[in-house]
């Protein structure tokens, strides 16, 4: 008498099952459950798919599906990875549901310390300082906590001062796939000078800053009020 038979059909359907799982509808499962963007290479360890052009073609493929049931979902490439998230002019009904673990509010004073970091990094808190002119301990304090910039390492010089640069989690929120995304420091540069030569209302008596990169974040806020939201993800 044989022991053990009876689960070897079960076995071997389930096997199948899983051999006949479309790519397409695995990579549509891990997106749509992630909390954070999935890169190629690990959607593809997941998969076991080594091949990149299937793993882009699968994730094309979903793209257009869901382009084609008009979904309020869509596939976002951001910061270094694919990530399903809600369209634009949805953000506002998910924003209403998760209200209280959506917001990311920052001072003013961490709106321009993340600008600098963003566009110069990495750099040391007393090179930011220089810049802004003013203590950024609570600052940078505030931005690590947010886990919108990390500590890169240390600066090879007299009392190898840490240095920062921004994170993946910046990458996510701004919607940037990567820093290169930035707009050119140039045009703002060109635009403060331009706005130098008009006449100022109030001028401080000391202590003139040097020409500091835009506030993306404060803008960012700002055209949130006036344009559709950007997309929110989905909570698993």
């Amino acid at each position: 008498m044989e022991t053990g038979t009876s689960l070897e059909p079960e076995e071997e359907k389930t096997s199948s099952a899983k051999i006949s799982m479309p790519l397409a509808g695995m990579i549509e499962t891990l997106l749509f459950i992630t909390d954070r963007p999935l890169s190629l290479k690990r959607i593809g360890e997941i998969v076991k798919e080594k091949n990149p052009a299937k793993l882009e073609n699968a994730i094309k493929e979903l793209e257009e599906n869901l382009n084609i049931r008009n979904s309020a979902l869509r596939i976002f490439e951001i910061a270094g990875g694919f990530q399903m998230a809600t369209k634009p002019e949805y953000a506002a009904i998910v924003r209403k549901l998760f209200a209280d673990k959506m917001t990311l509010k920052l001072s003013k004073a961490a709106h321009e310390t993340l600008s600098i970091i963003a566009y110069r990094q990495p750099l040391t808190r007393a090179e930011i300082e220089t810049i802004r002119g003013v203590d950024v301990i609570a600052a940078l304090e505030t931005l690590l906590e947010k886990k919108l910039i990390r500590v890169a390492g240390r600066k090879e010089t007299i009392g190898r001062p840490l240095m920062y640069e921004t994170t993946p989690e910046f990458l996510k929120h701004f919607g940037l796939k990567h820093l290169e995304e930035l707009p050119p420091i140039e045009q703002f540069e060109a635009s403060e000078a331009e706005s130098a030569q008009a006449p100022l209302k109030e001028e401080p008596a000391s202590d003139p800053l040097p020409p500091q990169p835009p506030l993306i974040a404060e803008e960012t806020a700002q055209a949130q009020e006036n344009s559709p939201e950007p997309p929110a993800t989905p909570q698993s």
